[in-house]
């Protein structure tokens, strides 16, 4: 699609400068990525003229990615030029904005000239000069009628986790106005002076050209450019976001993948006047792209670490850490909304369309212009004909008409309002009702429920039926997610009989852990992967741990996982991974077994079917949830009488097992052995005690968790 990819970082320094906050060109191409630090405006322009000269001439194709606004919020280029084209935009800015050769420009006069043709203040602002520019507030106004802070593509980078700036402002923290006043001008330019060879898009035709130039958002990739100038000793972040941006963009046109970010989700005239960011809703596919040093790492060895002389760790501070030491595991793909059900967004899903995508009418009715109403009775000719769901009117109803329309149909032009059936009656070939009707009654806007272009749905969110039925509604077709994570169960222990239809010794139990593990895996979305049961022995257990780095991302294991001489899994985690062991100040529970192995989380889980689960519960569920990507999830509790009497010792936090009784009230299970299984499937949820010491009687206040709360 391309054969190289240049990126700029555009200035609007006063004075020519070079370094950080300055203007940084990259250039990827199969050579590498080459880059540029040209101390002025003019320098740039001329370099980029060369660039796409060279290019052209050598018969390649060149993506050219501006770090800066090719549009304004919808309103301003047709007040402005009279035309709602943004090109039109930058063709007045090339007349009155000019750069000299030592980067002085008239950027500010220009806008203070824009602003007169709004009321009030005008839109633009952030006069810091210390001489101040008329017509150029110094501090933000209020915004004219009609224009808005962001665009709709601003509004997607920020649903995807950016922070877009307005393009209004000039002057101040993280302002971005006066590199696009300084900016769209040379891009007017370019354009005019490659006419038919050079496409900016999403403006022009791109498919034909030999060079394409499109509005970028390096702050996509802010994490990675923090990282890299980590790692590069030197690199200022300016030239850290061209090399990665360039790289990444390669590699996507390289395979393939770039060709469906052409296809941005907003209507064309809305893309007409605004522009739109190349690779909005596709930030996670652009992530992906970049070399394998850029990547985000796998779980470090010791992420589990707790500080030494640590003894018991209280819940909480073992949550904190827990979430603290993980990130997101899981990679990406893309699928239709039909297949995407219990998938976690990895990217914003971004509305194709406005829902609804045309003004509508609510009710069955009919349908008129308001200005012809008023007060009292009113009487209008109705016409021949009907509107319906699916079969629109287009001919202009007369102003004093009304027409029949259905609930769901457009609304044919000349009709604003709608009044019910039941409210009208015909007389003839009329309609007859009660004034003043308000304006706009029972009909929809378009756009009311979600608009084009906005972020329809965040990232980290777990895809549900309803989500499906809103892209689907929005017209989104595919949607990028996160893989579901792949989550392995390992039962050990000589003891264990893995099926329950075989006889079983008397010293020897059946497998409870496994089957109880493995569904609740895959009840929370996760791929459950059956590593099945390994005896108490070193080099079984190491092989099925083997197995299940090679196929999961996580490893539950249910039993070893104390200090005793039995406990295998411990030991062996001890001598070839990173292992902690955490003495939590948790009953049921204590021990819980933290590693790595082979890149694979690992979480060595009491033996007892009760403290595997209330471990799994509080523990691995949240921990489970962040690696998928869809982050930490902390259960919802709400306060219930108390239908039992205990008195708690101070120390450990305490999960008993318990459900509601019909007046609302917490009953627990008769027993707190954790060898008492019957307790799990007779409760609905658990009771949580505070760590501290409590006298609990019936009718006390008491924290009530519910199974469901747990995504069970």
């Amino acid at each position: 699609m391309f054969d190289r990819v240049a990126i700029l970082d555009w200035s609007a320094a006063g004075t020519p400068k070079s370094g950080r906050d300055s203007i940084w060109l990259g250039v990827a191409g199969a050579g590498g990525v080459e880059v540029e630090n040209p101390r002025t405006r003019v320098e740039a322009e001329r370099r980029l003229a060369r660039l796409i000269d060279d290019s052209i001439g050598a018969g390649e194709r060149l993506l050219i990615g501006m770090d800066f606004a090719f549009g304004y919020p919808a309103g301003f280029a047709a007040r402005l030029t009279g035309r709602a084209h943004a090109p039109a935009v930058w063709e007045w800015l090339a007349a009155h904005v000019s750069d000299t050769p030592d980067n002085r420009s008239t950027y500010r006069d220009a806008a203070a000239r824009m602003n007169a043709y709004f009321a009030g203040d005008g839109p633009f602002w952030g006069n810091n000069e210390a001489t101040a520019t008329a017509g150029l507030p110094r501090r933000k106004p209020a915004l004219p009628e009609g224009l808005a802070e962001l665009r709709a593509t601003d509004r997607a980078a920020g649903g995807s986790g950016g922070t877009p700036k307005p393009v209004w402002q000039l002057a101040y923290s993280g302002a971005v106005g006066a590199q696009t006043l300084t900016a769209q001008p040379m891009l007017h330019r370019l354009r005019a002076g490659f006419a038919g060879r050079l496409a900016v898009w999403p403006f022009d035709p791109p498919a034909d050209a030999r060079v394409v130039v499109a509005e970028v958002y390096p702050s996509m990739l802010s994490a990675e450019v923090r990282a890299f100038c980590r790692d590069n000793s030197g690199v200022v972040p300016d030239e850290a976001q061209v090399r990665l941006m360039a790289s990444a963009f390669l590699q996507l046109a390289t395979t393939g993948r770039l060709s469906a970010m052409f296809d941005p989700p907003a209507a064309p005239d809305l893309l007409a006047e605004e522009g739109w960011i190349l690779a909005a809703g596709h930030e996670m596919a652009l992530r992906s792209a970049l070399p394998a040093r850029t990547a985000p790492p796998r779980l470090r060895d010791d992420c589990f670490a707790m500080p030494q002389g640590v003894d018991w760790v209280p819940v909480d501070t073992a949550l904190e850490k827990l979430r603290a030491g993980l990130h997101p595991v899981a990679g990406t793909l893309q699928l239709p909304p039909a297949q995407a059900d219990g998938h976690v967004l990895a990217e914003a899903a971004i509305a194709r369309r406005a829902n609804p995508p045309a003004p509508n009418s609510a009710v069955d009715g009919y349908g008129f212009a308001h200005l012809a109403t008023g007060e009292g009775p009113q009487r209008l000719p109705l016409l021949e004909g009907r509107a319906a769901a699916g079969q629109p009117w287009t001919t202009p109803v007369p102003e004093g008409a009304a027409i029949r329309i259905l609930t769901g149909a457009i609304l044919p032009p000349g009709v604003d309002t709608v009044v019910l059936d039941e409210d009208t009656a015909r007389d003839g070939a009329a309609i007859v009702f009660d004034g003043p009707v308000r304006a706009g009654a029972n009909t929809r806007r378009a756009g009311e429920d979600v608009a084009a272009g906005s972020p329809a749905l965040p990232a980290g969110r777990r895809l549900t039926p309803p989500d499906l039925a809103l892209l689907t509604a929005l017209g989104v077709g595919e949607v990028t997610v996160r893989r579901r994570l792949r989550v392995a169960v390992l039962s050990t222990g000589d003891e264990l009989v893995a099926d329950p239809a075989r006889p079983a010794e008397t010293h020897q139990i059946f497998d409870a852990n496994r089957p109880m593990l493995l569904a609740t895996v895959a009840r929370w979305g996760h791929e459950p992967v059956d590593l099945g049961h390994a005896p108490d022995d070193e080099a079984a257990i190491a092989a099925a741990l083997d197995r299940g780095a090679d196929g999961a991302d996580v490893i539950l294991t249910s039993g070893g996982a104390s200090a005793g001489d039995e406990d295998h899994v411990s030991k062996l985690l001890q001598t070839r991974a990173q292992l902690t062991s955490w003495r939590i100040a948790l009953k049921p529970g204590r021990p819980l077994a933290l590693a790595v192995w082979n890149g694979a989380a690992v979480f060595g889980l009491p033996g007892n079917p009760v403290a595997a689960f209330v471990c799994t519960l509080i523990f691995a569920r949240p921990a489970l949830s962040l690696m998928a990507g869809a982050g930490w999830l902390a259960p919802q509790g709400f306060t219930v009488p108390a239908a039992f009497s205990k008195s708690k010792k101070p120390g450990r936090r305490e999960y008993l097992r318990a459900r509601l009784d019909a007046e609302g009230r917490a009953e627990v299970f008769a027993s707190e052995g954790s060898g008492r299984i019957s307790g799990l499937s007779w409760a609905d949820g658990l009771v949580e005690l505070a760590d501290g010491a409590a006298e609990i009687g019936p009718g006390a206040p008491v924290r009530y968790i519910p199974y469901a709360s747990f995504g069970l």
